[in-house]
């Protein structure tokens, strides 16, 4: 019984907070807004590929360990400019003419003897209004709940209510909505939209661990003078369920010459998170540490650690004539 119960704590504390998140937590998200919101994929007309890899509670031997692997794209009609080189001249940019937006990524989840692999498809659709892009998204998404449980992990070497839980791959389906310009960006999103169930033993459907749906909404505004080599940008991303517990990220990030940038974000969940990164060439690389003043100060003795390697494309002409459906 009291390993069911440790598991079931797992299930909610996979990457995440107890009362507000089921969900795997990023604190470069920022940098990767794909993984939170599918109206993301392709919204700057970039390719994208994003690898993270974080390891959380590193004072416990058992802590939650997230790795992802995402991708994105714009399947564009005609050539788009890095827009970073556009901010610096302040002449106009050149709009992505393509309207679709591809994207996928794949996850997997670690906490003890509990693990959650996932994966996700993704398609977006952009359209202009004057200077404003308005972006919708929608994705397909399955996970698989398994437990690696002996019987020496337990009091009595068996308990059955822990027998069959079953490791299919569980449906789900999340939602996004995005408005941007040149300098800013607001969106929602929804996850979780079938509540897919996680069965213990040899209870039925109404029984089951149902995961709840979750929303988030991020937004932010990046300043640069013209001419400056520097630039700030603050954000914000509130994260609520439906039974309506929440925890809100308040962010500061600071650029120098589009290449470097560094940053701290205070999280309400109980989390001050300072990062750094840069860029070189088409490639970019971040780090960032979580120190935890919550609940479970003692168990996270040494922070979280996130570590992110991502590569981007499209600084040069991209010509697909044969796309002229889109």
């Amino acid at each position: 019984m009291r390993l069911r119960i440790t598991i079931l704590l797992g299930i909610m504390l996979l990457a995440g907070r107890v009362s507000a998140q089921q969900q795997p937590v990023y604190s470069q998200y920022m940098m990767n807004p794909f993984l939170i919101n599918p109206a993301i994929a392709g919204y700057q007309g970039y390719t994208d590929f994003n690898l993270i890899g974080r390891e959380q509670w590193l004072g416990y031997s058992e802590g939650p360990s997230t790795y992802a692997l995402s991708g994105q794209t714009r399947i564009l009609r005609t050539s788009y400019r890095n827009r970073s080189r556009v901010i610096r001249s302040r002449s106009r940019r050149r709009r992505p003419s393509g309207r679709v937006g591809i994207g996928g990524f794949i996850y997997n989840d670690q906490n003890g003897a509990m693990s959650r692999t996932g994966f996700q498809g993704t398609y977006a659709y952009h359209i202009y209004v004057r200077d404003i892009q308005y972006s919708a998204g929608v994705s397909l998404s399955a996970f698989q709940f398994r437990t690696n449980v002996t019987g020496g992990d337990l009091y009595d070497g068996r308990d059955p209510s822990l027998d069959g839980i079953r490791p299919g791959y569980s449906p789900d389906a999340n939602v996004g909505f995005l408005v941007s310009g040149d300098y800013f960006y607001a969106g929602l999103s929804g996850t979780n939209l079938f509540q897919s169930a996680i069965q213990f033993g040899g209870g039925s459907a109404e029984t089951a661990y149902r995961l709840l749906r979750h929303y988030n909404v991020i937004a932010g505004y990046k300043y640069q003078e013209r001419r400056s080599d520097y630039g700030f940008e603050p954000s914000i991303m509130l994260a609520f369920t439906e039974r309506l517990s929440w925890t809100l990220d308040i962010n500061f990030k600071a650029y120098y010459k589009e290449d470097y940038w560094a940053g701290i974000s205070y999280r309400t969940a109980g989390a001050v998170v300072t990062m750094f990164g840069m860029n070189y060439q088409n490639f970019y690389f971040g780090y960032a540490f979580d120190y935890g003043f919550g609940d479970i100060p003692n168990i996270a003795q040494l922070g979280s650690h996130e570590i992110m390697i991502g590569m981007r494309l499209g600084d040069s002409a991209r010509r697909y004539r044969w796309l002229n459906r889109f």
